[in-house]
């Protein structure tokens, strides 16, 4: 198999690497709360992708058995169901860390990270 195949037969494997190495990079590099925020969501995001994956069987059917038919390729069904409760527990998250930014710019008057270690060292 070429290189070029073995790119284009796991691409969902390369969107993950993508959208984690981003979202880690947006997290270190910046200063502003909200873009952290964000670059954690990026992050999350290619987590979900790395775990559904290898969920899905091309051709597989739905994990129902039916009797005498011993050939079905089922598709495991375990991973979307984590994923579901992995992405609502992400956006209880994400409403908290955006909520708690708010009130860091209310306290502070900024959301920028510098801004609010100098306020908070002259206090």
């Amino acid at each position: 198999m070429t290189l070029l195949a073995e790119i284009t037969a796991n691409y969902n494997y390369w969107i993950t690497i993508f959208l984690m190495v981003s979202g880690l990079y947006v997290v270190v590099s910046r200063t502003n709360l909200i873009k952290t925020l964000v670059g954690l969501s990026l992050f999350q995001t290619s987590v979900y992708l790395l775990f559904l994956s290898p969920g899905k069987i091309l051709g597989g059917t739905p994990p129902i058995i039916i009797k005498g038919n011993t050939e079905a390729v089922y598709s495991n069904p375990l991973p979307h169901v984590l994923i579901l409760t992995a992405i609502v527990v992400g956006v209880a998250t994400l409403a908290l860390g955006l909520a708690l930014v708010v009130r860091i710019n209310e306290a502070c008057g900024s959301i920028e990270e510098d801004e609010i270690i100098e306020r908070l060292g002259r206090e």
